[in-house]
Order: structure tokens, then sequence, then C-alpha cells
């Protein structure tokens, strides 16, 4: 009778609503990163590579069960700890970043230790969650929802972004300076704000989209960003997104390739280990192109229902907890996720530009697969630990 007490209480801990998605967007990341290795003349070892990915999944689940032991107050302690070695770490990439892939990709955002890479910018997308939802918890504690106290809390959320969005403009990362934008923008709209200053802001948002469609689509404007220090290759993957066959052997081969490879897929997909159609960068940032070459319709459908559900438990972690510094970290977490799938699917089939953004628990990358299993660690940590409290009180 005890043990199953005992289980019935671990069951009840756990939020499967979760792990079930994650896992099943795992395997499929493991099946189509194998075909897009195999099929790669410029990998040779592809048993080491997929070791690897393993190895980096393993890890991933290990900080998942350390971090659902993580109690909010403790989460609450580390956080400003977090935040500060995290822009530490990423202001040694200004020096020590690998010059070699920089020179390739005009990207400094990858340290490189004996081969191994690692890109600390996805570890702090974590860091800088926390700390978004440490300063708004600690603002809403102390102050009522006033225009004037509003006014003050957007500028501590604005003081927490500046130096993370200062140190990626060193790194030439725009991918991953959109990501902490989303994040911004969705603590934003939930941490209480007057709707007197949301919808000014948003009309203001509106407007510098506006902006940006004619400064990128205009001779004039491509010389103010090229002035403002926008790179050549940046409007390139403009160029490529509003007309993916304008030079499909040149600069538009990657989004032009990747379309030819999904729509040749079909409804049901061509099969498991299938690679007709050659997509550059097809183990990271192009993975989608394999589900929907493989897989069809059916596979790229299947994947998004999963990603679907995964958000949906995650808003309704959300909502669930009556733990205000939870609410706000869970948003965070969604917005970073949601932004990655929304970005990445959308540019593979051609709905955005290509920003070299992963898709999360699928693309191949230690890094990125780590920052994503430590944000589901902490979502499933509100659960494990809300749960834990109630039969501590009984």
């Amino acid at each position: 009778m005890k043990n199953n007490k005992q289980t019935y209480s671990l069951d009840n801990r756990i939020d499967y609503g979760i792990i079930l998605p994650v896992f099943i967007l795992i395997l499929m990341g493991l099946a189509a990163l194998y075909v897009a290795l195999s099929h790669n003349p410029l990998v040779e070892a592809v048993g080491t590579t997929m070791l690897k990915q393993v190895l980096w999944v393993l890890i991933g689940g290990v900080a998942v069960v350390i971090l659902m032991q993580f109690s909010s107050k403790l989460l609450w302690k580390l956080t400003p700890l977090f935040y500060v070695l995290g822009l530490l770490v990423m202001t040694a990439l200004i020096w020590f970043h690998d010059a070699d892939l920089a020179a390739v990709t005009g990207s400094r955002n990858w340290f490189n230790f004996g081969g191994l890479m690692f890109q600390p910018s996805e570890l702090m997308k974590i860091a800088y969650i926390l700390m978004l939802a440490y300063a708004v918890t600690q603002h809403n504690s102390k102050y009522p929802h006033t225009v004037k106290n509003d006014f003050i809390l957007i500028g501590k959320m604005v003081l927490t972004t500046i130096p993370v969005i200062v140190l990626l403009k060193f790194q030439q990362d725009l991918g991953t300076t959109l990501v902490y934008v989303a994040i911004l923008g969705g603590v934003f709209l939930m941490s209480g704000i007057s709707w007197k200053i949301i919808i000014p802001a948003i009309s203001i948002f509106a407007i510098v989209a506006i902006g940006v469609i004619y400064l990128v689509t205009t001779e004039s404007g491509r010389g103010f960003l090229y002035d403002a220090g926008v790179k050549q290759y940046q409007l390139a993957r403009i160029d490529s997104w509003l007309d993916p066959f304008h030079d499909p052997s040149g600069k538009s081969l990657q989004q032009a390739q990747a379309l030819t490879a999904i729509g040749s897929g079909g409804f049901f997909g061509k099969g498991f280990n299938v690679s007709d159609v050659h997509v550059p960068v097809r183990e990271s940032d192009m993975i989608f192109t394999v589900i929907g070459e493989n897989f069809g319709f059916i596979g790229g459908g299947f994947m998004i229902l999963m990603y679907f559900v995964l958000i949906y438990r995650m808003i309704r972690v959300c909502f669930d907890t009556n733990n205000e510094f939870y609410a706000y970290i869970s948003t965070g977490i969604i917005m970073m996720i949601l932004f990655h799938v929304f970005e990445n699917i959308g540019a593979n089939i051609g709905l955005l530009p290509l920003t070299g953004i992963p898709l999360p628990f699928v693309s191949q990358g230690g890094s990125s697969l780590l920052g994503n299993m430590i944000g589901v660690g902490i979502m499933l940590s509100m659960r494990f630990q809300k749960v834990d409290m109630k039969h501590a009180r009984r």
C-alpha cells in the first residue's frame, strides 16, 4: 500500500503531457539527423556525430531531473548569479570566438574547445528569462500598477535586455536577437502593464515593422541599412525569401532547394533515409526539409502537432501556477520555443526569411538542445514542486 501511494504521488508530480511530445520530437530529430548526415558528403563519421547528439540528449535528460528538484525559492536566489555568469561568458566571445567559423558565416557566437562547439547565447536565453521574471516579480510585489509605475517596470525590463542585445550585436547574430525580442514581448504582455501603454507600444511596433519592410525592399533603404552595419549576407536572405528561385544556384540555393525537397515529399513522403534533393546545412537549420521529403505532409503535420501539444501543456502550467515568478518564467520559455518553431519551419517552407534558428529538440546542436531541455526541466519543476508543497502542508 505504501509503494502504491508513493507511485501515485510521483505520477501526480510529473507532467507527462510535456515529457511525451518532447520525447517524440527528440526521436524524430535523431531519425532526421541520421538521414541528413548519411547523405552529406562532407560528413565522414556519421556514427560519431550521432553519438554526440545522443550524448547531448542524455546530458539534457540529467539536467531535467536535476532542475525538477529546484524550488522557486532556490531558483529565485540563483537567478542573478545565472544572469551575471551568462553575461560574462558571452563577453568572452568577443575575444575567444571561433575565428574560422566567423570568417565563413559572419557570426561570432561560438566557442571551439578542441573541436567541441558551444554557443553560450542558447543557455543565456534561460538566464535572461529568469532575470526578466525576477525583475517583473520584484517590481510588481512592491508597486501597484499605475501608468508611472508601469513605465518604471518597462525601464527595468529594458535595462535587463540591453546588455544581452549589445553582446549579440558584437556576435553578429540577428536570428538569436529576434528570439530575445520575442521573449521580451511575451513577458511584457503578461506583466500586468496597463493597456494604455500596451496598445501604443503595439502600434509603434507595427510602424517599425512597416519601416523595416520598406528599408529592405528599396534601394535607398538598403543603403541606409548598409551604413548602419547590416551585412550583405543578411540582406541576401531577404532576397531569397522574397524570390526563392531568383538565383537557385547561388545566393538563394538553400531556400530554393528547401522548397523543392519539401514539395517533392508530397502527402506521404518518399520513405525513410531518402535524400534526392541536396539542401545545404540540412542537419541544423534546414532539418524540417528531411521530415518533409521523407515523411511528407503527414510527417510534417505530425511534428507540428507535437509542438502544439507541448506548447498547450506549457500554457496550462503557466495558468495553473499560483507563483508569479513561475508564471513569468513559463511565459518566457513558451515564447522562446514558440518563436523557434515558428521561425524555423516558416523559413523552411518559405513563409519567413532564413535566420539560422534551429528547430527545438530536432536540429543538430548540443547548445540548443541543452538550453531547451533546461527550459523543459524548469517547466516540469513547477508542477513537481507545487504538488510536493501540497503534500507537505498536509
